[in-house]
């Protein structure tokens, strides 16, 4: 049994150069020995560097993380090359070897937290495990330990938090856990697999700041999997670039993406959204839609074991959002954007003020009386797979809103269906069904089935916090596209700021439930009033792509 001093990184300045922390050479992965997830790729990573894997899902990129860990999901196996650490094989290892290296030599931060946490296991519980396995310390030591990391990556009450469980923590909370999880044994090698996709900007840079400042502290090399051009640009030292299973590009991440040599690079940083031409909205007249003193309660009525104290979400927020407009609503999470945008919708109930629609109050309307304003009305939400029925075709999806089109036959729902199918690019899906799409073609059928009725207002609600870039480019520019063939009005809901600059006309800042500032768009990026906005402008991972090119 080894004591967590001895699995600590040695001091960097050896007398002897080091030789590379990990070595993959002709890697190859496959599933079922017919479709091939890695296909050849040989790369190395320095000890203390920092290292970004890019790619697109599919790639390949999280295939090759999980195999230098000996983790392959089910269905995946290495059937090719070898990897190294540190100069030892680790191909052929036991389990018993395998739990000798995890951990101790190598660590991992997986995407989502609350997956990789344990909701049944205390947090003290989960982290002390790690520490019982791979050193001889007291279970006194131990705990001063965790409560030293949780205090070290920002936990207030770190006591507090040993006895609490990861439901009772919020994203960025969870997956700071994580990496003090991880970073206890100080690993020489930390794999970073997305780890802040599902996070809001603040929180985001909050976790990579900590990420890097951790790992320098200890001399961790890490391997960051992402396809995120912004998080490359800002915290790698050196990246690489996959497409289907192979390495199309490499070498030192600002040049590279300043300077992309293959074709797919510089799809990917022409991917990056730009600010689009202000456009001109007419707003003298009355808003489509405006909220006045809208308040959201949530809680407060007593629970099963003890009374929930009462939360308001959303504080007497004014809003109004006039026709063809696109509204931009920005903010951490627990902001109130999300609820914002539902009680717009009436899909939430309102605890005060009032929603108007066309100059008409609808905040207490009920049955056929709120049909009108619920048919003018939709949402696209943000994981379409989870919102499209997998039973029905995607003919049916897009074509349901048109129950209640009165005197609508077959032959005129199906020629509206193609017709919208065709708007949105998917004309030959109709017979598909939603497991058998991408996540950017589920996203377009969302939209579809949005639109085909013809709104008057839309919610947008994260609607492309889950795509790649090149989809999200394209989601984009389709939504602008339609919004100028059906002329919608659009709240789009968001964290994410590149989007935001291109796509919105205003921009409106929430925190802690009320607006902190809104204005128009060109105003709010380039001189942001509030330091709230300010703080979330400064947190956006963001690259120059119009600087980018192909090299000389």
């Amino acid at each position: 049994m080894t004591s967590l001093a001895a699995v600590a990184r040695p001091d960097a300045t050896p007398a002897v150069a080091e030789p590379n922390l990990l070595s993959i050479r002709d890697l190859t992965v496959a599933a079922g020995g017919r479709i091939t997830a890695v296909d050849g790729i040989s790369f190395d990573i320095r000890p203390g560097e920092i290292l970004a894997v890019v790619g697109e899902s599919g790639s390949g990129k999280t295939a090759t993380g999980r195999a230098a860990i000996g983790l392959l999901p089910s269905g995946l196996r290495q059937v090719g090359g070898s990897i190294s650490f540190a100069g030892r094989p680790l191909g052929g290892l036991t389990p018993g070897q395998w739990r000798s290296v995890r951990g101790a030599l190598i660590g991992m931060v997986f995407q989502e937290p609350m997956v990789s946490l344990n909701p049944a296991i205390s947090i003290g519980r989960q982290m002390a495990e790690a520490l019982e396995i791979h050193t001889d310390l007291s279970a006194e030591a131990i705990r001063a330990a965790c409560i030293a990391m949780l205090r070290r990556v920002g936990i207030a009450d770190p006591e507090a938090c040993l006895d609490a469980y990861p439901h009772e923590f919020s994203g960025g909370m969870r997956q700071r856990i994580m990496l003090a999880s991880v970073m206890l044994l100080r690993p020489k090698l930390l794999i970073a697999d997305e780890p802040t996709t599902a996070l809001d900007t603040l929180s985001q840079a909050d976790v990579l700041d900590l990420m890097v400042e951790l790992t320098r502290e200890y001399g961790t090399a890490v391997m960051l999997i992402t396809h995120n051009l912004g998080l490359v640009a800002r915290y790698a030292d050196r990246a690489i670039v996959m497409r289907q299973g192979r390495i199309v590009e490499e070498g030192v991440a600002q040049a590279l993406l300043r300077a992309p040599r293959h074709d797919y690079t510089r799809a990917l940083v022409e991917a990056l959204p730009r600010r689009g031409a202000a456009r001109t909205i007419a707003t003298g007249g009355e808003p489509l839609i405006r909220a006045e003193g809208v308040s959201v309660t949530f809680g407060g009525a007593g629970g099963l074991v003890r009374a929930r104290r009462a939360v308001r979400a959303v504080d007497a927020v004014d809003l109004a959002i006039h026709a063809g407009e696109t509204v931009a609503l920005v903010g951490g999470s627990g902001s109130g954007k999300t609820t914002l945008g539902r009680a717009v919708l009436r899909l939430v109930d309102t605890s005060g003020g009032r929603i108007l629609f066309r100059g008409e109050d609808v905040t207490h309307r009920q049955g056929s009386a709120l049909l009108p304003f619920r048919l003018a009305c939709q949402i696209v939400f943000q994981d379409p797979y989870s919102s499209l029925d997998p039973r029905m075709t995607i003919g049916a999806i897009v074509g349901e809103p048109l129950r209640l089109v009165p005197g609508l036959d077959r032959r005129e729902k199906e020629r509206r269906i193609a017709a919208m199918l065709d708007d949105v690019g998917l004309g030959d899906f109709a017979g598909r069904y939603p497991h058998q799409l991408s996540g950017g073609q589920r996203q377009r059928v969302a939209i579809a089935r949005a639109l085909i009725r013809r709104p008057a207002f839309i919610v947008a609600d994260e609607p492309i916090s889950a795509l790649d870039m090149t989809i999200q480019k394209q989601i984009l520019a389709l939504f602008r596209k339609l919004q100028q063939d059906y002329g919608f009005a659009c709240l789009f809901v968001s964290h994410d700021l590149a989007a935001v600059e291109e796509i919105a006309d205003r921009v409106v800042v929430m925190s802690a439930g009320r607006i902190v500032e809104q204005g128009p768009r060109d105003t709010i990026f380039d001189h942001p009033g509030h330091a709230y906005t300010q703080r979330l402008l400064a947190a956006s991972p963001r690259f120059e792509a119009a600087k980018a090119g192909p090299a000389a």
